[in-house]
């Protein structure tokens, strides 16, 4: 008698749907994979992102809400306003009144009464050895809304 031949397991499961894939649940179609797209990157497509993309979720720092912008103005931009005859004269003096920071980088060679809201150490020295004078003022809340608006 001839022996009958055996269908083959693969061949016989093949259009159902589930054979070589485990459990009938898993993978039946879209539902354990989430949606189009980038959905799920964070969460359980996070072994992608690990291995391929390794920056994907990189999120850096925080800014402060209430951090204060000044504007800055270096010693030798003053030297150039004096040159050119920008700056105002108060009882034969050079005078010139900023809402910032005045920063040390530069050369002086006049004399000039400077007033701003702060100074660099090396701002204020150059130009108290320039025969000038640097006083500080109190920030003015104008001109801190005003650079807000120019941002």
């Amino acid at each position: 008698m001839v022996e009958k031949r055996k269908q083959k397991r693969r061949r016989k499961f093949l259009g159902s749907g589930s054979y070589g894939k485990g459990n009938a649940k898993n993978n039946r179609g879209k539902g354990n994979k989430g949606g189009w797209g980038r959905a799920g990157m964070g969460k359980h497509r996070m072994t992608y992102i690990t291995s391929k993309e390794p920056d994907f979720l990189i999120r850096g720092g925080f800014t402060m809400p209430n951090a204060k912008h000044l504007k800055c103005l270096n010693v030798f931009e003053l030297e150039q306003k004096a040159l050119a005859g920008k700056l105002a004269s108060k009882d034969g003096k050079l005078f010139f009144e900023f809402a910032g920071k005045v920063l040390g980088s530069g050369k002086l060679s006049h004399a000039v009464h400077v007033r701003a809201i702060s100074f660099a150490a090396g701002a204020k020295e150059k130009i108290e050895k320039a025969g000038g004078k640097a006083e500080s003022i109190a920030p003015a809340q104008e001109a801190l809304q005003e650079k807000e608006k120019t941002q």
